[in-house]
């Protein structure tokens, strides 16, 4: 799991479930606009006080930026299962 992609998914599900713009909580939270949109799209790699100024900027608990979602960016994923199918091998032939 890439925590740089859930901490972005979260953060833009919450935003846009308040209906609040990037720039609205650039002034909430002092984090530029750039920085928000970088991070939405999992560029970013926020330190715990970064996420607890985000979280009070939408009004939700930190730990809400960090809860696993349906969607698991291993390759293996299938979201029917809700678990990592097992890796096939592959053998190269010399």
């Amino acid at each position: 799991m890439d925590m740089r992609r859930l901490v972005g998914r979260n953060f833009g599900r919450i935003r846009r479930a308040k209906g609040l713009t990037q720039e609205q909580v650039e002034e909430l939270s002092g984090h530029s606009q750039q920085y928000l949109s970088s991070l939405e799209c999992g560029r970013r790699n926020p330190t715990v006080v970064t996420l607890f100024e985000l979280a009070q900027a939408l009004g939700v608990s930190h730990m809400e930026l960090l809860q696993p979602d349906a969607v698991d960016d291993s390759p293996d994923f299938d979201p029917d299962r809700k678990a990592a199918k097992p890796r096939s091998r592959k053998v190269v032939k010399r």
